[in-house]
């Protein structure tokens, strides 16, 4: 088979698409549950609501619109619940809609993926919802990716700007989802199980759309449901690892974790609640759902999925550039469809620009092949090849774009335009490099939220 590049480019956006439709929130919810009569089965759990009272709704992430949605589909197609439903779900602005029963609150806005006053007041009305139940109420809890920032209830002796600033630095500095979570935790009257340990209802069932690699419950949205594995020594030593101790910025943090380091570990007391977490959706079935796309056009597919953590953007983007290369050479396959979620350490506030790990994946796979054959002296960078690299949830950084692509077209514009990818990259501006050579994908908010998708095709030439 042999593609041009307009084919190729228009083959990796589908086939991207296919992906991130198979992960809908709402398609997940409605296949996760099935009300018979009056039973509510969860997967193969059933749950008699025939003596419940009320059915409270609560939750945070970047799905929970669609999965609340799916929700009172299921719920309220039967009369005997229309009274008894009610909620409450903290999500990003750009989300919002009006749904029959459950309250679906601006928790920040588009693109700010950090806690703010709006979700410290939803979080106090989460919290207050769950603490008024009664035993013989259902409480179901709406976890997603985006929940963490969604969520914020600080602990006493420490402020919003206090949570905002160690997510700033963390977030810059470069750490993984797994060292943010786990700082978040120990800082948080919500996260960590804290939210199951509130709540009265005798049973709490909680549907979660995974963003992080292996689908670990304790660090999806910072595991407010599920038992805290972690201390505060944790947090401390992944605060130090990225020299927080050198600076007075985080001196509260710092007095509030060791505040808490001689405190009793946690545990969901017997009183509290019976709690069940279900995984209904991950980077898994995207990326299965993108393989499935890419044979029914007739590419010879290999893959993976997130399971474990990934390294910097930089290193993924220019390992999808060799491979691509490989692919090129051998012919054994054509098409290479991966998931997962790396790092991107940030630039200094006053030098860097817009951009978000996606796009600098692919502004790096793009630089590293511009220079394998500059050195070389041959060949055309990105020729016969097609790279998509997008985030599932339609945000990629603090950006309007949920990725980038890159083919032997892209890097023929920016050779035109005089553009070289290094500075771009220094300065994490990557949304303008490929803004001027009209590269950018840009779906709007998606409603789930399963880390990266990446589809790289060749034309088995």
């Amino acid at each position: 088979m042999t593609n041009s590049w307009q084919t190729l480019r228009d083959d990796a956006r589908e086939i991207w698409k296919t992906g991130v439709a198979a992960v809908d929130s709402q398609h997940l919810v409605k296949q996760a549950l099935q009300l018979k009569d009056q039973t509510l089965w969860v997967h193969d759990q059933p749950i008699d609501l025939s003596e419940t009272q009320r059915i409270v709704v609560i939750g945070a992430g970047k799905a929970g619109a669609g999965m609340a949605t799916g929700l009172e589909a299921v719920l309220l197609d039967s009369t005997p619940f229309e009274g008894i439903v009610d909620g409450w779900i903290n999500i990003p602005a750009d989300c919002t809609q009006t749904l029959r029963h459950i309250q679906l609150h601006p928790a920040r806005p588009a693109g700010l993926n950090e806690p703010t006053q709006a979700g410290v007041q939803g979080s106090a009305k989460i919290l207050d919802m769950v603490q008024t139940m009664n035993p013989s109420d259902l409480c179901i809890c709406l976890l997603s990716g985006g929940g963490s920032a969604l969520l914020p209830a600080p602990i006493n002796g420490i402020s919003l700007a206090d949570k905002q600033q160690v997510t700033q630095f963390l977030s810059a500095a470069g750490a993984n989802i797994q060292q943010l979570n786990t700082v978040r935790k120990q800082l948080s009257a919500i996260k960590g199980g804290r939210l199951a340990r509130a709540c009265r209802a005798n049973r709490l069932v909680t549907l979660i759309i995974s963003d992080v690699p292996g689908d670990p419950l304790d660090i999806i949205a910072s595991g407010p449901t599920v038992v805290d594995s972690s201390t505060p020594a944790d947090a401390i030593a992944i605060l130090d690892s990225f020299k927080a101790n050198e600076s007075d910025l985080l001196n509260s943090i710092y007095d509030a974790l060791h505040a808490q380091l001689d405190a009793p570990v946690m545990e969901l007391s017997k009183a509290g609640p019976d709690v069940t977490n279900h995984i209904i959706g991950n980077n898994q079935l995207a990326v299965e759902a993108a393989v499935q796309e890419a044979q029914n056009r007739g590419y010879r597919c290999d893959y993976e999925f997130a399971v474990d953590l990934e390294g910097s953007a930089e290193d993924v983007g220019q390992q999808l550039s060799r491979r691509g290369i490989q692919m090129k050479i051998h012919g054994e396959i054509n098409c290479w469809i991966s998931g997962g979620e790396p790092t991107v350490q940030l630039a200094p506030l006053a030098q860097r620009g817009r951009g978000g790990r996606n796009q600098q994946l692919i502004l790096a796979a793009l630089d590293d092949q511009l220079r394998q054959f500059t050195e070389q002296g041959t060949a055309v960078p990105w020729q016969g090849m097609a790279l998509l690299s997008g985030g599932t949830d339609g945000e990629d950084g603090p950006t309007d774009a949920a990725g980038a692509f890159l083919d032997q077209q892209v890097a023929e514009l920016a050779r035109q335009q005089g553009l070289h990818p290094q500075p771009y990259l220094d300065r994490n501006d990557a949304y303008s490099f490929f803004d001027a050579v009209q590269a950018l994908v840009k779906t709007g908010p998606t409603h789930t939220n399963v880390c990266d998708l990446r589809v790289l095709l060749t034309d088995g030439t």
